[in-house]
């Protein structure tokens, strides 16, 4: 029975507490959080035995085995070199850190102990295995686009009290590419078992529009409307766009393309159609067929799905869905997307 450590009690943190619950080799040892009153809420309410105020004290007890940090990014790299001074595997939410230059302290770091990001919530689902399946099959040939364009509609009405940190460049390393680009990049890119090598980004990023001002929390300084592109070494590219808070119609398109065929997908929890292939057919042009068809909508996978794969990846001693290597590609395209957005260049993906 592996003995973890939660530190962060927000929101998210619960979703982590219900999958340890349904685990047989793993449990919630001990939450720790600032706020007192928080972590003595949330280990009563999740049954959790210990809870404490103090992350030193977490790591430094022996009998803990794995940590999942599930706070701001701008305190994430700090406690996870901390958890793996002690030891410790280390789970972190997403974005895996602020820059890469980050990432890459955490990897000189961590030695034999399993490190993972959040980030592969959506390779979770069945669909997507399906996916990467017949990628690795060869049934695209060889790639040449990846693209994600996606767009959501603002809620009815503003939160009236908007996470402070959400859109702030110095607590959460950016935007709305670090908080949904992750989850589309590593869905992509894992897609194709993140074999790729970028060379060059251009990017131009856009903050809240005066009509949507209310939605974001004052101070706020990041960008909620993104579009890049990033060419790799393979041959293929990366046609990116995300926007919240902005007029855009409400669209979403995640899609590979390859010479001898192009999957579209559903990222999120689709009722049916979710991988559809078209290729090639003499007389007609193309053809489309349904490669995998389901409904995940009702699915706790994306939550459940990234906790049972740490613990499986401690266990067998396997890489986990998204090592911090392969976060460390995310990192490295966000950090050459922002420095094309403020100079206005290409720039070389460091």
């Amino acid at each position: 029975m592996l003995n973890f450590a939660l530190i962060g009690c927000g929101v998210i943190a619960q979703f982590h507490l219900r999958a340890l619950a349904k685990m047989k080799t793993a449990r919630a040892a001990v939450v720790c959080d600032l706020r007192a009153e928080l972590a003595q809420r949330t280990a009563t309410e999740f049954g959790v035995p210990r809870w404490t105020t103090n992350a030193d004290e977490v790591f430094a007890d022996p009998a803990i085995d794995a940590v999942i940090l599930a706070l701001p990014a701008c305190a994430r790299t700090e406690l996870a070199l901390k958890a793996f001074k002690h030891g410790k595997h280390v789970l972190t939410e997403k974005p895996v850190a602020m820059n890469a230059g980050e990432v890459r302290s955490l990897i000189a770091a961590q030695g034999d102990r399993v490190g993972a990001c959040c980030s592969s919530r959506y390779r979770s689902f069945e669909s997507a295995r399906v996916a990467n399946a017949f990628i690795r099959s060869g049934g695209l040939g060889k790639i040449r686009t990846i693209t994600c364009r996606a767009a959501t509609k603002p809620s009815d009405q503003p939160n009236p009290n908007p996470p402070v940190w959400r859109l702030r460049r110095d607590l959460n390393g950016g935007g709305i590419f670090v908080n949904w680009g992750c989850y589309d990049v590593d869905y992509l890119l894992g897609l194709v078992d993140f074999k790729l090598t970028p060379q060059f980004a251009l990017a131009r990023t856009w903050q809240t529009p005066e009509p949507f001002s209310a939605y974001a929390a004052k101070g706020s300084d990041a960008e909620t409307h993104i579009v890049g592109l990033v060419t790799f070494a393979e041959g293929c590219v990366l046609n990116y766009e995300r926007a919240e808070f902005s007029s855009l119609p409400a669209n979403s398109v995640w899609q590979i393309c390859g010479d001898r065929g192009a999957l579209d997908l559903q990222m999120l929890k689709a009722k049916r159609a979710n991988v559809v292939l078209t290729e090639p057919n003499p007389g007609t042009g193309t053809q489309t067929r349904v490669l995998w068809e389901g409904d995940e909508s009702e699915s706790a996978a994306e939550h459940d799905g990234i906790v049972f794969d740490f613990v499986g990846a401690i266990l067998e001693k396997r890489p986990p869905m998204t090592s911090l290597q392969d976060a460390l590609l995310f990192a490295r395209i966000t950090d050459a997307f922002y420095a094309s957005a403020d100079t206005g260049q290409p720039v070389a993906v460091a």
